[in-house]
């Protein structure tokens, strides 16, 4: 029987208990299709800092370099939004990113059925179908360039600098090409890749769109747009149907993958994969530690459950898994469960471990 080592990150606020119920329905998948699972948890964020003073200490990195995939809940918390940029919970995040090489962010926004009341946006606009996947270089760019304060004239400024490199861009494109080239295949196409970028004023976006164009001729099968950051915003609620994978830099991938969560339903609903070259990712969902649900069984798991999903495709590539917990994901929609960030007077109303019991159960 194949085993798999997995290294936990529960995290700050939400993030054990969100995480808790998506270990559950690993271990479910695991039994159902027959291979095992070896969890190893972890400190990362405001509990390693607690902990250790550090928000990314070094056994952590350890643990998961040996992994054949990280499973992290979140990071943050008000308590430590004082500390220096470097010293806070999410440089842990950011320091994990760049220490495993993990480039590429894929981020499905998906509009299940079931949840189409929870869309902000009237019916006509988004159509019987939301699917699209963000994909966002996560490594580089202002997130990772030179930062500062300064005096100049005796008055206070800072900077923050947007940088990118040709083999940067040309990586991040390609995942994005593959990526749309793999959900092209069910529609008898290569499906459509936009690329977000501000090339009318930045350097930086007109070295992205000239590289991505020219990454883009190997993909004759798939359609390139580009497409001004602002326009993309815009376009997201006027007509999200129009897209299908949104390449991005880091700063504009952050900003419109929350944009297309609220499409969806909820950002408790998304899931996210953080990818190198190689099977191994780090997986988590897209919203944050929402200090202030934790400890008290509110929290939506879904994302961290459907984050696990990905990892069961990606990492482990056990696409039999990942689809029965994606179905069983919908199953329990199906049946009215909600937590409250997506109930409605229809359906009714469940806790962070229910909702994970309704999971697992369809899953059996």
């Amino acid at each position: 029987m194949q085993n798999y080592h997995i290294t936990l990150l529960p995290g700050d606020g939400i993030g054990p208990e969100i995480t808790k119920q998506a270990v559950r329905v690993l271990e479910c998948a695991a039994e159902k299709y027959a291979f095992s699972l070896t969890f190893t948890e972890a400190l990362i964020g405001g509990i390693a800092i607690a902990h250790t003073g550090c928000p990314l200490p070094e056994e952590t990195l350890a643990v998961c370099r040996s992994a054949d995939a990280v499973l992290l809940g979140a990071v943050g918390g008000p308590q430590w939004d004082t500390l220096p940029g470097d010293k806070r919970p999410e440089a842990g995040l950011l320091g994990i990113r760049t220490a495993l090489g993990l480039f590429a962010n894929l981020r499905p926004a998906i509009m299940y059925p079931q949840l189409r009341d929870a869309c902000p946006l009237k019916p006509e606009i988004v159509g019987e179908k939301l699917d699209l996947l963000v994909v966002r270089e996560l490594t580089g760019g202002i997130y990772f360039g030179e930062r500062g304060r300064e005096y100049i004239d005796g008055v206070e400024g800072a900077y923050d600098t947007e940088r990118y490199s040709v083999p940067e861009i040309e990586r991040i494109a390609r995942a994005a090409f593959e990526a749309a080239r793999r959900r092209g295949k069910s529609a008898h196409c290569g499906g459509r890749v936009h690329s977000v970028d501000k090339a009318n004023v930045l350097e930086s976006s007109r070295l992205w769109r000239e590289t991505v164009t020219r990454i883009g001729r190997a993909y004759p099968d798939v359609a390139l747009i580009h497409m001004y950051v602002d326009n993309a915003a815009m376009q997201l609620v006027r007509d999200p149907g129009q897209f299908d994978v949104l390449l991005t830099n880091n700063m504009f991938g952050d900003i419109l993958s929350d944009e297309a969560s609220q499409i969806a339903g909820s950002i408790g609903m998304l899931p996210s994969a953080s990818l190198r070259a190689d099977k191994f990712g780090l997986y988590e969902p897209v919203h944050g530690s929402a200090p202030e649900l934790a400890g008290q069984d509110t929290a939506n798991p879904l994302a961290a459950i459907l984050s696990a999903a990905m990892l069961l495709r990606y990492s482990l590539e056990r696409e039999d898994a990942a689809v029965a917990v994606e179905n069983a994901v919908q199953a329990a929609l199906e049946d009215g469960l909600r937590t409250a960030d997506i109930w409605s007077n229809e359906c009714r109303l469940v806790g962070t471990a229910e909702m994970g019991n309704a999971v697992v159960e369809k899953l059996m």
